[in-house]
């Protein structure tokens, strides 16, 4: 085992709209003990503050759910990942809700405050609403909008009261554009979330696409995309894959996904680009799995041979 990598778990789940994301990460190592693995005690990770307990009483933000623990959250998140980069040391983070990538991403801009970010965000969702547009008030759905620094006024539907745009604000970090952002696999959008990505011309990766042009040929088109980048983050949300290869167990699945190996594929990869820093799997959701905890077998599965391309590294 090489030390340059830091497995970092964020237990939390505040940002989801249905319960027991946080209880992915804890899945997932029961997936390693169920496969006899000693993944865990070779990577020990490291477990960020829980602010779950939020849950157990009523949120008085209707258009950003809990925003002011999910502040809480995000400078936990960004300190840690700040001080693991500063330390050359590669952040490998499996989380809960997907809220936490907004975290994720304004602290690799921390570390790197003069270098260009680029983002690979393979998901079922684009995660560009914001508290303006939001029709459910779930934090998860927003991470990249607070990442990029939108509050995306021309599609406006909620009158946001001041508290929550200031505490809005203090996610939002401005750390990456949207010339530095590719999707993959993403086929659940709201209109919202269409305009953003139609006026921005942001590339989606299709599943048909990926399954047309073959996977080693996106890789070289997200490469070439992301070319001026000096960093790239890698953010894979479970429903990316189709819940009929893999399972329910996750809080929005999506059905024509992309099948386990063709997410490993793509994500062995991405990984092995010489720019990747930072790496973040989320959403496995046991509490939804039909198939007795199936979708944290799947991910740890991929989790495990992710490992072996980093130690290559």
């Amino acid at each position: 085992m090489t030390p340059k990598i830091r497995v970092i778990l964020n237990i939390s789940e505040i940002g989801a709209g249905t319960r027991g994301a946080s209880l992915g990460p804890q899945a997932i190592i029961s997936a390693a003990r169920k496969k006899e693995s000693d993944f865990f005690d070779n990577y020990r990770p490291y477990i960020l503050p829980i602010f779950n307990e939020l849950l157990d009483k009523p949120t008085a933000y209707i258009h950003a759910k809990r925003i002011d623990g999910m502040v809480n959250v995000y400078e936990n998140i960004k300190s840690e990942v700040e001080e693991t980069l500063s330390k050359n040391i590669f952040p490998f983070i499996i989380a809960g809700d997907h809220c936490s990538a907004g975290a994720t991403i304004a602290g690799i801009k921390n570390a790197n405050p003069s270098k260009r970010i680029g983002v690979i965000w393979v998901d079922a969702h684009a995660d560009l609403h914001t508290p303006y547009t939001t029709p459910s008030g779930n934090l998860h759905g927003m991470p990249l909008a607070a990442a990029i620094g939108l509050n995306n006024i021309d599609c406006q539907r909620n009158n946001v009261d001041e508290e929550t745009a200031n505490l809005w604000n203090q996610l939002k970090s401005n750390s990456i554009s949207t010339d530095d952002l590719v999707f993959v696999a993403v086929r659940d959008t709201e209109p919202e979330e269409d305009y953003l990505i139609n006026e921005n011309k942001i590339k989606n990766y299709s599943v048909e696409e990926i399954r047309s042009l073959g996977i080693s040929e996106v890789l070289c088109q997200i490469e070439t995309k992301l070319q001026n980048c000096d960093l790239i983050y890698i953010s894979f949300d479970v429903d990316s894959m189709d819940p009929i290869l893999t399972s329910h167990g996750t809080g929005t699945p999506v059905p024509n996904g992309l099948s386990p190996s063709e997410a490993k594929e793509l994500l062995k990869g991405c990984l092995n680009f010489p720019k990747t820093a930072t790496f973040e799997l989320v959403e496995v959701n046991p509490c939804l799995d039909e198939k007795q905890n199936l979708m944290a077998e799947i991910a740890f599965d991929i989790i495990e041979d992710l490992m072996v391309v980093l130690e290559k590294k």
